[in-house]
């Protein structure tokens, strides 16, 4: 039963994690333009859309290095915040990239360098991965009962 609570844990803390990110990089996109749309319905319900975007697009990018990351600390029980903030660091620059969406905006269109864009990927991925931590990730196999299987050094 505590491995089905702590699976639901996970899953609700990525998801969090992952609006948490889109919050970033959509912020990061907008930057000053921001103010201007104090007020305006319309233009907040745009920062919503580009966030659920965003969020969307870091969580499919994040996924599976995160999932393989959580198997094995959940079984090793490696609560290191350091570990979850360098996957998820580098797996959201490396999938943006490596998924070819860069590549698909027009250069005139583009007003971001490839460095301004690897920067953003990075900074969502490290809000990703501390607020998995912050939720979940500090606690990996605390479900387990004191007695069973122990990871190597404990």
């Amino acid at each position: 039963m505590a491995l089905l609570g702590r699976a639901a844990l996970v899953i609700l803390a990525f998801l969090i994690a992952c609006a948490a990110a889109g919050v970033v990089v959509t912020i990061a996109l907008l930057g000053p333009e921001m103010s201007a749309a104090s007020g305006e319905s319309g233009l907040i319900s745009g920062f919503w859309m580009l966030v659920l975007l965003a969020a969307g697009f870091s969580g499919a990018v994040a996924i599976v290095p995160l999932f393989l990351l959580v198997v094995v600390a959940e079984a090793f029980r490696l609560r290191s915040l350091l570990l979850y903030v360098v996957v998820t660091a580098a797996a959201i620059p490396f999938g943006y990239f490596w998924s070819g969406f860069a590549d698909h905006l027009e250069p005139d269109a583009a007003y971001l360098s490839r460095g301004h864009e690897a920067a953003i990927a990075a900074t969502a991925g490290i809000v990703l991965g501390f607020v998995y931590w912050l939720l979940a990730g500090r606690r990996a196999g605390a479900w387990r009962r004191p007695g069973t299987s122990r990871a190597p050094g404990e």
